[in-house]
């Protein structure tokens, strides 16, 4: 029952992840068509920045400390980037940089979109998997028993 609680929190915090990863690029986008203005753009990705990096070190040591090693081995180099970025004070978006950066941002965006979506697919796979082999009698008419008792 613990392995499947691990992988559902793996899911939400990966699907927060991925939320946060996807508004900033959406805000970098619209930027870029000037549909946004330049101080609300920066203004709306540097709120969620830190819970980003928050959220990924705390997948790391989660990862770290359930024994999940190739899973934290390749969640690490993304973790030390982050930390890199706030020891360096590189982390925020500023103003009068933002259209210089586009491109750039864009692209370190767009790499970890793909490895936060690599790792929401494991994590549905794993969880699919541990599900199904934990509890073979669990139908979706056993489900509704539940729910209805």
């Amino acid at each position: 029952m613990w392995n499947l609680i691990f992988w559902i929190i793996c899911l939400l915090i990966n699907l927060g992840l991925l939320a946060i990863v996807f508004y900033s690029l959406l805000c970098l986008t619209d930027l870029e068509v000037d549909q946004m203005d330049p101080f609300v753009a920066t203004a709306n990705i540097n709120r969620w920045i830190l819970l980003e990096f928050a959220l990924q070190a705390a997948l790391s040591i989660l990862l770290l400390f359930t024994g999940h090693w190739i899973l934290f081995l390749v969640a690490v180099p993304l973790t030390c980037y982050h930390a890199m970025l706030f020891i360096r004070r590189q982390h925020l978006i500023d103003v009068t940089e933002v259209f210089r950066n586009l491109n750039t941002d864009k692209k370190h965006r767009m790499i970890k979109l793909g490895v936060y979506m690599i790792f929401f697919t494991i994590c549905i796979f794993r969880f699919v998997l541990n599900s199904v082999y934990n509890y073979p009698d669990f139908s979706l008419s056993t489900c509704f028993n539940y729910l209805l008792v």
